[in-house]
């Protein structure tokens, strides 16, 4: 793995994943055993338990008022101490074993890398893919498993709402960071997606596109 002895803070994002997060913590100190790392969960004020359960488990948890996922993981972002950042999904749908891939790519001398699903289910997805992803050179604009290097990220701001990772992306590319892409496998995806059902998130999304096309 090319973290050197750097060390990589892992954040993620959390609503309501009490069923989900002791695999998803469980997966990644396994993949990071032996380096020097943190894991980092920002809860929207789940209902469920998730915040308690992550005080246990997590290096570090963070209970803010429900803002959507990307405030939640830029303001993880801000808190991490090492100088590489892993922002995951904790729906278990990204796979913590990929993460010295994502890792190793952004040692090639990337910025910012974006782990890339090789079909995107949605066709609201691969309206992103292919306009605004077709800009920035990476397909699957909509996927917040990445890796970064902190010292490039920590100033990014967010001022349109939830874009789903999108308008991070777009700042990250108006500062000229280097930005890559690996292509993995995501894992099944959990019956209630934080996103909603297939009409909503669709909606949801194109909403994000279109705010998209003003930043």
């Amino acid at each position: 793995m090319s973290t050197g002895d750097k060390g990589v803070s892992v954040v993620t994002a959390t609503w309501n994943e009490v069923e989900t997060l002791a695999a998803l913590i469980g997966g990644i100190r396994q993949t990071l055993r032996g380096a020097p790392h943190e894991i980092i969960v920002v809860d929207d004020s789940s209902p469920d338990g998730t915040y308690s359960l992550a005080s246990k488990l997590a290096d570090r948890a963070i209970r803010k008022n429900r803002e959507g996922q990307s405030i939640a993981l830029l303001k993880g972002i801000r808190e991490a101490t090492y100088p590489l950042i892993v922002t995951i999904d904790a729906d278990l749908e990204n796979d913590p074993a990929n993460i010295p891939q994502l890792l190793e790519k952004l040692a090639d001398g990337y910025d910012l890398v974006v782990a890339s699903r090789p079909q995107l289910p949605r066709w609201s997805e691969r309206l992103f893919a292919t306009t605004i992803g077709r800009r920035l050179g990476i397909r699957d604009v909509l996927s917040n498993f990445r890796a970064m290097q902190a010292d490039k990220v920590k100033e990014i701001s967010l001022d349109h709402g939830e874009t789903f990772g999108a308008e991070f992306l777009i700042k990250a590319h108006k500062l000229g960071l280097r930005l890559g892409q690996i292509q993995v496998e995501p894992t099944a995806r959990r019956r209630r997606p934080r996103i909603g059902g297939a009409t909503r998130a669709n909606l949801r999304i194109l909403k994000a596109f279109l705010t998209c096309l003003f930043i």
